[in-house]
């Protein structure tokens, strides 16, 4: 069984920085391509990163480019997410999957960006 276990959101203020974590079993993880998805409240789903298997090409939507770092350790079984230079219209579940459409993804962590 799939088991995606998301963690390191919190509350921070604009321009400040998180690092959330993805702890990924029951499938084999270093030959999957890898993805963080997030929905802000009252909104669809949106893609925001992408990693291949082994790490060696990131992939970032334009709302992110240059502030966010995907990356991923395959001996420890997860993905990480290193957001920096946040802002409010960053607030949202952030959440890994599998897939870009979010389909098969875990329960989610919550960033809220705030003063």
């Amino acid at each position: 069984e799939v088991q995606l276990v998301e963690s390191g959101g919190g509350l921070v203020q604009p321009g400040g920085s998180l690092r959330l974590s993805c702890a990924a079993s029951g499938f084999s993880f270093s030959n999957s391509f890898m993805n963080w998805v997030r929905q802000a409240p009252g909104k669809e789903l949106e893609w925001v990163s992408e990693i291949s298997s082994r790490g060696r090409f990131p992939y970032y939507a334009a709302s992110v480019k240059g502030r966010f770092t995907i990356s991923r350790d395959n001996a420890k079984n997860t993905l990480y997410l290193q957001l920096n230079n946040l802002k409010t219209e960053d607030t949202a579940m952030y959440y890994c999957a599998l897939d870009r459409g979010g389909r098969r993804r875990g329960q989610g962590t919550q960033v809220t960006v705030s003063s």
